[in-house]
């Protein structure tokens, strides 16, 4: 056999026939040829000159060189790594939860973010106290971190206790504690000012127009330092798909790699929801392309999930710039318009195995 195995390089190269590209990297070389196409469209034409006018220069100040260094491309690079944050928060949460539906917003983990950035803009405004733009920057991640974790360990407790291992049990109650966090979320808009209320509507429909090149680098370190350890648990995560009894067994400290887990989902899905709002389904839908590129080996798993999420979100939100110039879409509009229907597929697809089984 091993024999056999070495000829059939050999036996290729010599017919001069070529092997074909791995999935991951056509997805990568897909998703660079979409980031150079969309970079050209917007309201404002951006042309060769303005690329070679660096963004610390005059000519970079006004015009489309301006339009190009200091709008498009923090936000472009901001939507790729909000868009690989959400993929990769998705991959994980369905191979921890062993649900191929789990996502963060559908497991009420966004929604806690938000809620969470909702009371503290109230909150502080009930305080007569004035939250500087600076620190806002900053603080409204790190509420929104304590939000999505208030609400991951919500979940993981009350599924537990509710229904131990029950997928449907796991749904319901992402959804329920969904509901609850969306009634603060409107609680707060109630009680807030015409400035509050604007800032909350941000949120809830989700928006990259506040981009600028403190988020996206600060989002794309995070990004990095988080992938990074997220691409450590992942062999451990293939153990998961056999069950926690099956991983404990083979020497797998699950605890530590739940709360591991959900602790990079939370912080991923915190930054992403306090910096560019509730932007749902790209949790959802990057996994299941992932997995149909490279099959169900997280190793492969995650950082092609990561690049769909990117590739799903710039499509996302060019659609959302440029559909209505002068005017701008929320780009949750256009995430949930793509993403409904591929639940709906899903559910279908589940539904017909289990009456099949």
């Amino acid at each position: 056999m091993s024999a056999l195995g070495s000829t059939l390089p050999t036996a290729a190269a010599a017919s001069g026939t070529r092997p074909a590209w791995p999935r991951p990297a056509l997805l990568a070389l897909t998703l660079v040829i979409v980031v150079i196409v969309v970079v050209q469209f917007g309201a404002v034409p951006i042309a060769m000159a303005d690329w070679f006018n660096g963004p610390w220069s005059d000519a970079a100040k006004t015009g489309g060189a301006h339009v190009l260094w200091q709008l498009r491309l923090p936000r472009i690079g901001l939507t790729l790594a909000v868009g690989a944050a959400l993929g990769l928060a998705g991959g994980l949460s369905q191979a921890l939860f062993r649900n191929p539906m789990a996502e963060p917003s559908l497991l009420g983990v966004t929604s806690g973010a938000a809620a969470a950035v909702a009371l503290t803009l109230t909150v502080f405004a009930g305080m007569h106290a004035v939250i500087p733009p600076d620190a806002r920057l900053w603080l409204l991640p790190a509420v929104g971190f304590v939000g999505a974790l208030s609400v991951c360990f919500a979940l993981d407790r009350l599924s537990r206790w509710l229904a131990p291992g029950s997928i449907a049990a796991l749904l319901l109650c992402g959804l329920a504690l969904q509901a609850m966090t969306f009634a603060i979320v409107g609680l707060c808009s109630f009680l807030a000012n015409d400035e509050q209320l604007r800032a909350i509507n941000f949120w809830t429909l989700g928006s990259l127009a506040g981009a600028n090149w403190t988020m996206a680098v600060v989002m794309g370190g995070a990004l990095l330092l988080l992938g990074a350890f997220a691409l450590r648990l992942a062999p451990r995560l293939n153990a998961m798909a056999l069950g926690e009894a099956a991983a404990a067994h083979v020497g797998i400290d699950v605890e530590r790699l739940r709360w591991q887990s959900i602790a990079i989902v939370a912080l991923l899905s915190a930054l992403a929801v306090a910096w560019c709002g509730n932007i749902g389904f790209i949790g959802l839908m990057a996994p299941h392309l992932a997995r149909q590129l490279v099959g169900a080996d997280q190793r492969r798993v995650l950082p092609c999930a990561m690049l769909a999420g990117a590739l799903l979100l710039v499509i996302a939100d060019t659609l959302a710039r440029t559909l209505a110039v002068p005017a701008e879409i929320p780009v949750g509009v256009f995430s949930a318009l793509i993403g409904a229907p591929w639940f709906l597929f899903l559910l279908r697809g589940a539904v017909r195995r289990m009456g099949s089984a």
